[in-house]
């Protein structure tokens, strides 16, 4: 069973081709991982009886020899993605009881190329959090553990989907990225974390945040993997008018095509305050591995990146407030009954709601406000359009930048949520890549003192993901991390 386990998705995938293993004995080896990390609580709804049905149904589509790219394998999905006549409550009481009549078009991509769904993931309440804290269902854990063994935090929003993939319970797992809710918790959990383009995977059927920022992107234990599940998961939809009309090209073929020549940006405004010895020195790390690869470095300038961080918690709270206005208890979720339709809609807010939701749509609202709106939403943009221009002035100079993902390895649960300030600087290095709809990868690339995982970043420019597979495939080879949490399900290394 544990062999099983071991196996990356594009090893499973050759090993099901050539009728080694079957996707049931697969779908029997990953559930028996979730029943035994159970206490990591990353599933808040598992799906095992549908999931037997697609394996079965995957098993024949080998035999007759016409199989999809993901046939067979186990997949998580975050609490985010509707999935029909399946409960999605974006981990959040106002949602609890909501079955969808219809299926997000990302995991519609993803069934259809016959992957197998073990259930829905926790994450932070309608995504809003970088610790997975404000979930109803609780944080979902970090299998890493401090050397005192204490509780970590697995990141957020995505904290489940990273979670499930680090402790070996999901092969792969879906989440979404507003402002690094991808690649933070996967930089935190040991894995590799993908935010694709703005507009690359479409945003139907995703339970929204801040529209002009969420994306789909996939959570997997090696860059090949990651290319193999975003080949699926791309794609123009016409339900989404976001959606780019490109063909997704075969994205795999990038991973293993080489660097010679590339050049590599390393940005002077990410040298923060703050960030810990251990990251600045991966970082020194990744861009020698990157130079031995054939890269040629160059130093370059992001000047409008430190305001990247306070444009983001403007303009995300101002379109969570438009988004969650639609949570009133009339047509659909949590409802409790009042004398007057005023109160019935501040009362199933108040109660539905959790803090962190609520003290966003409270700071969205008061920007958005006729008194407040030039002053604070329409400066955001206004900056946000230079943070984009500094973007696009760089990648004509080079092809790729390299930074760290986080300032700092996983914190223990409970550190920093008493502060919410605090909690929105771990998205420093993120925020940026949402701002301007660039593509980005976190790759595990090293440990800090204390044994936890640490991630390096890679940004390309929009819809060039290629890029980004073949350098992060790169810092993968020099690095060789290996994936061993201390709460794994059985031997994983």
């Amino acid at each position: 069973m544990s062999e099983l386990l071991k196996m990356t998705a594009t090893q499973a995938r050759k090993s099901l081709l050539k009728r080694e293993i079957s996707s049931v004995e697969l779908l029997n080896a990953y559930q028996t991982a979730m029943e035994k990390t159970e206490a990591l609580n990353n599933y808040v709804t598992p799906t095992l009886e549908v999931a037997k049905e697609m394996a079965i149904k995957a098993d024949k589509t080998y035999a007759k020899g016409n199989a999809g790219l993901l046939a067979g394998l186990p997949i998580g999905v975050k609490d985010l993605f509707c999935t029909k006549d399946i409960e999605t409550t974006a981990c959040s009481a106002i949602l609890k009881g909501f079955f969808p009549p219809y299926e997000s078009t990302v995991t519609s991509n993803v069934w259809k190329s016959g992957g197998v769904m073990l259930g829905k993931l926790n994450c932070d309440e309608f995504a809003m959090g970088s610790s997975n804290e404000t979930s109803i269902f609780g944080p979902a854990i970090n299998p890493w553990s401090k050397i005192d063994g204490s509780d970590l935090s697995s990141g957020g929003s995505s904290g489940g989907s990273a979670s499930s993939v680090a402790a070996g319970a999901a092969l792969m797992s879906l989440g979404t990225d507003t402002g690094g809710s991808i690649r933070q918790p996967a930089a935190f959990c040991g894995v590799v974390g993908l935010k694709p383009t703005y507009g690359r995977c479409s945003r139907w059927g995703i339970v929204a945040f801040a529209s002009s920022l969420d994306q789909a992107g996939p959570f997997t234990r090696t860059v090949e993997d990651s290319a193999l599940i975003f080949s699926a998961m791309a794609g123009h939809d016409q339900k989404d008018s976001t959606s780019a009309s490109l063909e997704t090209p075969n994205f795999s073929e990038a991973v293993n095509s080489g660097i010679e020549g590339l050049r590599i940006g390393i940005p002077a405004e990410y040298y923060v305050d703050g960030m810990d010895t251990d990251i600045l020195n991966l970082w020194k790390k990744g861009r020698a591995w990157l130079e031995q690869a054939g890269a040629k470095v160059v130093d370059i300038s992001l000047p409008h990146t430190k305001y990247a961080l306070p444009c983001y918690y403007i303009i995300a709270p101002a379109e969570a407030s438009s988004n969650l206005a639609r949570y009133d208890g009339v047509k659909y979720g949590k409802r409790i009954e009042k004398e007057s339709l005023d109160a019935m809609y501040e009362a199933t807010r108040a109660d539905g709601f959790g803090e962190e939701v609520q003290r966003r749509i409270l700071i969205g609202t008061y920007a958005l406000s006729a008194g407040y709106y030039d002053a604070y939403y329409l400066k955001a943009q206004q900056v946000r359009r230079l943070i984009k221009e500094d973007f696009d002035k760089a990648f004509n100079d080079v092809d790729v930048i390299l930074t760290p993902t986080t300032p700092t390895a996983a914190f223990p649960i409970g550190a920093e949520i008493v502060d919410p300030i605090t909690m929105y600087l771990n998205d420093v290095f993120t925020v940026p890549a949402n701002l301007a709809g660039l593509p980005g990868i976190s790759v595990p690339a090293g440990l800090s003192e204390q044994g936890l995982p640490l991630g390096l970043q890679l940004l390309a420019p929009s819809f060039r993901e290629d890029r980004i597979f073949s350098a992060a495939s790169a810092i993968e080879k020099q690095a060789e991390f290996s994936l061993a949490p201390v709460r794994a399900a059985g031997d994983l290394q």
